[in-house]
């Protein structure tokens, strides 16, 4: 299983990112958006941020997740390669608690690609699927605004 898919957009950065589990679709969609902007394989785990958030869809609760992730990004100036969820149904929706590692950024190990502006609802969907032996796939489908 290929967990992580760029594929072919006009003007922005569109992803697919797969897991086992949901929680592993998102960690590897967390994966992905950052993957857009640096290779998260220069990014060392130095510090974590924790990311609590609810979401009366799963739909929406990935693009909470996303957008929480951004956020950091901008607000910490940190730059992330390990990232940790645990989603539950609650009444009402979803619950996602997780923990996003990473460090500051370093002007001089962490050559930035593109800079990602917004997590995008165009073509944004979240499925499951059957896999290869009858394995459930969770995949997830994004946009990026670059």
């Amino acid at each position: 299983m290929e967990t992580i898919e760029y594929l072919e957009h006009t003007a922005d950065v569109k992803f697919r990112a797969r897991g086992r589990s949901l929680e592993e679709a998102f960690e590897n969609a967390g994966l992905a958006m950052i993957g857009a902007m640096i290779d998260p394989a220069t990014v060392r785990v130095e510090e974590t941020w924790p990311v609590d958030i609810e979401a009366e869809s799963l739909e929406g609760l990935l693009y909470d997740w996303l957008s929480e992730i951004l956020y950091l990004f901008e607000v910490e100036l940190a730059a992330f390669s390990k990232f940790q969820a645990e989603i539950e149904e609650v009444e009402g929706g979803w619950r996602l608690s997780g923990r996003v590692g990473g460090e500051r950024v370093d002007a001089g190990r962490h050559l930035f690609e593109t800079e990602v502006k917004a997590v995008t609802l165009h073509q944004f969907e979240i499925k499951k699927e059957a896999g290869e032996g009858g394995d459930e796939i969770w995949t997830a489908q994004v946009v990026l605004d670059v």
